[in-house]
């Protein structure tokens, strides 16, 4: 399938005619906005520049984006180092540069607990997953779950839970996006929303998983020098001596030394608990993380690309704590970061940009030009490779697999991605702006507590447990993902936060650790008491599974080109 290039073209033009709009825009529009926060030249032209990079790499992408597996998995011609760049380029999203480090600037000790499981699944994911993954695999997740199982239900449950978690993700990077732009322009932020979700379809539409990869390297590599340069212009005020920081942390924050202690985020063990259980786990249940795996040519390059990025991940979780704390000092005693001047107000831009005025206050308008143009690639790239994820879903596994019964023709499957790219960007800008009081680095715990509960249990018992059957994964599988849903709606971020109710009905906040054990123990329950046909089937074809798990033979290869 050739992309035409007259599309893309017309593409093109229309996001630059929206940036150009968007820049407009950001003049007299808001006297109010205007006057809180002066626009930034420097930034939107940065901002504009990389943009129309980045969408000068997808028109070179969508020349080479040639059929289904070009655009899924960039044909598996991606080297282990670059998909490991690339993958930290996905993990590394605005909720790791905007939520954590404003979670450490707020919340001190409990924001390094969040950072530090954040990077705990990435052991789990190295020895236990990358190379069985991209052995079994094709495309999706859902190749993994039904390998062996029955296909039409497993394909309809896997596509339907990575939905879920795409669209919680897409909320987390939607918010960031938003609040970026907004404090960048001054734009209202609906507004500021629907610019991503534009740039968003473009990407994936047109340059598949080509572009979206290339758009993840070198926002990573531009990430990572960002953070350190960041981090160096800070830590010259404390003589670079990490002691004096903390130190000087403790002395400016309104709570003192208790914020090296356990705070009230994590007073609650169950809490805690429950956190931690999703952010492990929920890492390996990213349907947008899993599909990086099938764009390597081998086991080997997987194993790699999940070595490669947990130590880029690792370093830079490291710079983002650090940043928390310098932001305390620089940015949390300086009052021309608060709203109306007020020592202790709130901060410009809401409770996530504590890091941007860092940058702002260290480097200047420049490197807040800089790092704002980063960050919001970044959020592009994730968006994309979520979006892809999604659209893969629909197309790949309901289309084709389920509805079509593997008839279908690769330019109708591509045909439908585009579709469902379109509306998932839709379905991005609506949640992002029903979600927007709510703290980023907050919500992917919830994302990635389904993503546990979901996902996670299915994929992990497909790949070790003989006795796995259809029913028990599909009945495992859906009470996983229900449930974890019920609880996140029925906590207080929806049920009181955007429902508007006064008291949530589900009394924590995160959900894994009731979800995740009832995922396994109905998958488990459903699974050894079934007698039928069908299960004798499922346990039949474990061992030719495992063979190809651990030896890759009769695996998908790379494209030749």
């Amino acid at each position: 399938m050739n992309t035409p290039h007259k599309a893309f073209a017309k593409a093109l033009i229309a996001s630059t005619a929206l940036l150009a709009a968007t820049c407009v825009l950001a003049g007299p529009a808001d006297v109010t906005q205007t006057q809180k926060q002066p626009i930034n030249l420097t930034a939107i032209a940065m901002f504009l520049v990389f943009v129309l990079g980045t969408l000068g790499i997808t028109y070179w992408a969508a020349k080479r984006t040639t059929s289904a597996s070009d655009f899924y998995t960039a044909g598996g011609g991606i080297t282990g180092f670059q998909n490991g760049l690339a993958i930290a380029g996905d993990y590394m999203s605005a909720a790791t540069l905007l939520g954590l480090s404003s979670l450490v600037f707020l919340r001190g000790y409990d924001g390094f607990v969040y950072t530090i499981s954040f990077f705990i699944g990435w052991p789990v994911i190295l020895f236990m997953l990358a190379e069985r993954m991209r052995n079994l695999g094709r495309f999706t997740f859902a190749d993994i779950a039904s390998y062996r199982l029955q296909q039409s239900s497993i394909r309809t449950f896997a596509a339907f839970s990575s939905l879920t978690v795409v669209c919680f993700y897409l909320i987390v990077q939607m918010v960031g996006a938003g609040q970026l732009i907004k404090l960048l322009f001054g734009l209202d932020y609906p507004v500021a929303v629907a610019v991503v979700g534009v740039l968003m379809v473009v990407y994936v539409t047109f340059g598949g998983m080509i572009a979206t990869t290339w758009v993840q390297i070198i926002k990573a590599v531009l990430l990572l020098s960002g953070g350190l340069l960041l981090l160096g212009l800070a830590m010259s005020q404390f003589g670079f001596n990490i002691e004096t920081l903390a130190s000087s942390a403790v002395a400016a924050h309104k709570d003192g030394a208790a914020i090296m202690r356990p705070g009230s985020m994590l007073a609650d063990p169950i809490t805690a608990t429950s956190l931690s259980l999703g952010l492990v786990f929920g890492t390996a249940g990213l349907p947008h993380i899993m599909m990086r795996f099938f764009t390597v040519p081998n086991a080997k390059e997987a194993r790699k690309s999940v070595f490669v990025a947990s130590g880029f991940i690792g370093l830079f979780f490291l710079v983002v704590c650090l940043l928390g704390l310098a932001a305390i000092v620089i940015v949390g005693q300086d009052p021309q970061f608060f709203e109306r001047g007020e020592v202790g107000g709130k901060l410009i831009g809401g409770n996530n940009m504590p890091v941007m005025h860092l940058a702002k206050a260290v480097g200047g308008n420049l490197f807040l030009g800089f790092l704002s143009a980063v960050a919001f690639a970044t959020i592009l790239a994730v968006v994309s490779g979520l979006a892809l994820a999604g659209a893969s879903s629909i197309a790949h596994d309901i289309y084709a697999r389920v509805i079509r019964k593997g008839e279908a023709t690769e330019a109708e499957e591509m045909r439908i991605s585009k579709f469902a790219s379109i509306g998932l960007g839709i379905v991005a800008v609506i949640l992002g702006i029903l979600f927007e009081k709510q703290n980023v680095a907050f919500l992917v715990g919830l994302t990635f507590g389904i993503a546990a509960s979901a996902n996670f249990p299915v994929l992990i018992l497909s790949l070790y447990w003989k006795g796995l059957t259809t029913r028990g994964a599909l009945i495992g599988g859906v009470a996983g993902l229900v449930s974890a849903v019920l609880f996140v709606v029925l906590s207080k971020a929806v049920w009181v936060v955007v429902l508007g109710n006064a008291k949530p009905i589900f009394p924590y906040e995160h959900p894994a650790l009731f979800s995740m054990p009832l995922a396994f123990f109905v998958t488990w329950l459903f699974s050894v008491t079934d007698r039928s046909a069908r299960a004798a089937q499922d346990l039949a074809g474990y061992r030719d599974q495992d063979i190809r798990a651990q030896t890759g033979i009769g695996a998908a290869a790379a494209s030749a080109h």
